[in-house]
């Protein structure tokens, strides 16, 4: 098979591009930027494509296939010229559909929660011996790639994404998966330039809950108000199995889950990942795992890159990096922190990154998210808001859609690194949350 990727630079698309060719499938590509870490992997496979830009020569009838990624424009010129030429174009999501279509599949979606879901499926159904294909939206410890496609495996767990698909399919990523076994973890607003109202962007999980397979399995977190109402609806055809936070104790900073078999010592923390955690064993339990397998696997489980992801640890100050930018997941992440070093000083510091987040009109839903940080701070880029094409915003509008007079508002990445490093380091908790990178500040210095 020979397949071309329009825009191969991508997080998702070069882990595709480097399963597709540990699979035998010769693989060219394109891209008018490539970033690291996917330049060097791509470099290292030979699959670096000799100079970045778009260049339609490259897309000739030999082609198989075509995968665009959502990174590419609608009048992208390979994309064209592959459109002229006949050749069969798909979306990141299509294609593993179609490596997938004859597997049972797994699909895990929710607006937050989903990595590290499907980490722990995949941490668990690794120790029980239990072979998968999969695609996940993070580098995870054991793991050499965030997609492996096979001939061998029967299952496929997919992270479900309800971003676009691509510039010429706006469906969300999640419903072209038609899962057999669905999980959702979670519903809150997001992605609001995509999905201008709440009620249209539940209505896409709705569609994803119709999606299923018949007689399909739909797991579900009952404390979660939207799912309480959306999973129950409908599809009389589904087995549905609800699920809420286990029965836990802290003690010294370290959590201890209790079950029938007893207690056990977990890596991880916080109510929010403990929930997950129960999510997660009831979709190893649909795939042949017992309770009493997945909690011995899952004492070993560290947790995702960038999720709760802890930097550094010294003898008078801890730092963790966490991916939280939604309202519900930025409260839930300080929440945990604060359960488990009660007595330290927390110290949390947001980047206002995403579309959402930096929209005037959506900041009020972070009202009291920071409100359990001792020390709460915010920095946005001026530059982010402008490739945006955002209105401008101010701290003040920040701190009111906080509802928090006190925060701390940085706009400069070099004030703000000032700050912290003369911030006390006695008995500190420092809580770096971005789904960006703060502008290339180096977080474990």
């Amino acid at each position: 098979m020979r397949v071309h990727f329009i825009a191969i630079g991508g997080s998702a698309m070069h882990n595709l591009a480097i399963a597709l060719h540990q699979k035998g499938y010769q693989i060219t590509g394109s891209d008018d930027e490539i970033f690291e870490p996917s330049g060097s992997r791509l470099k290292a496979l030979g699959l670096l494509p000799p100079s970045e830009g778009w260049f339609p020569e490259r897309i000739h009838s030999g082609l198989d296939a075509v995968i665009l990624g959502m990174h590419a424009k609608a009048d992208n010129p390979e994309l064209l010229r592959a459109k002229e030429l006949g050749i069969r174009i798909f979306s990141y999501p299509e294609y593993l559909y179609e490596q997938a279509k004859d597997k049972t599949r797994v699909v895990i979606g929710g607006s937050h929660g989903k990595t590290t879901i499907t980490a722990m499926i995949l941490h668990v159904l690794k120790a029980a011996g239990i072979d998968c294909d999969f695609m996940v939206g993070a580098q995870l410890e054991g793991f050499d790639v965030m997609v492996k496609l096979s001939e061998e495996a029967d299952i496929m767990i997919f992270e479900g994404d309800e971003y676009l698909t691509s510039p010429i399919d706006l469906r969300p990523k999640f419903h072209l998966y038609r899962p057999d076994i669905a999980l959702l973890s979670g519903v809150a607003w997001d992605h609001i330039n995509v999905f201008p109202t709440f009620g249209n962007y539940v209505e896409q999980f709705r569609e994803f809950i119709r999606l299923i397979s018949s007689d399909g399995t739909l797991i579900f977190c009952d404390e979660d108000e939207v799912l309480q109402q959306i999973c129950r609806e409908d599809r009389a055809d589904l087995h549905r199995f609800p699920y809420t936070t286990p029965n836990y104790r802290v003690d010294h900073g370290i959590t201890h889950l209790i079950t029938p078999e007893g207690t056990c010592t977990l890596r991880i923390f916080g109510k929010h990942n403990l929930m997950n955690m129960n999510g997660a064993k009831l979709v190893c339990n649909q795939l042949g795992v017992s309770d009493q397998r997945f909690h011995e696997a899952i004492t070993s489980f560290t947790g995702a890159s960038k999720r709760l992801e802890l930097l550094a640890n010294r003898d008078t100050y801890t730092l963790y990096k966490d991916f939280a930018h939604a309202p519900s997941k930025v409260k839930a992440t300080i929440q945990a922190v604060k359960e488990q070093f009660p007595e330290r000083t927390i110290i949390a510091c947001l980047e206002l990154h995403t579309y959402s987040s930096l929209s005037e009109g959506f900041l009020h839903h972070y009202s009291g998210s920071m409100k359990e940080a001792d020390i709460a701070i915010v920095y946005f880029n001026h530059h982010a808001i402008q490739l945006k094409r955002l209105p401008e915003i101010t701290a003040d509008q920040i701190r009111a859609g906080f509802n928090l007079p006190t925060m701390e508002v940085f706009d400069d990445s070099e004030k703000l690194k000032v700050r912290l490093m003369e911030l006390p380091k006695e008995n500190v908790v420092y809580l770096m949350m971005s789904s960006g990178n703060f502008d290339g500040m180096k977080l474990n210095d």
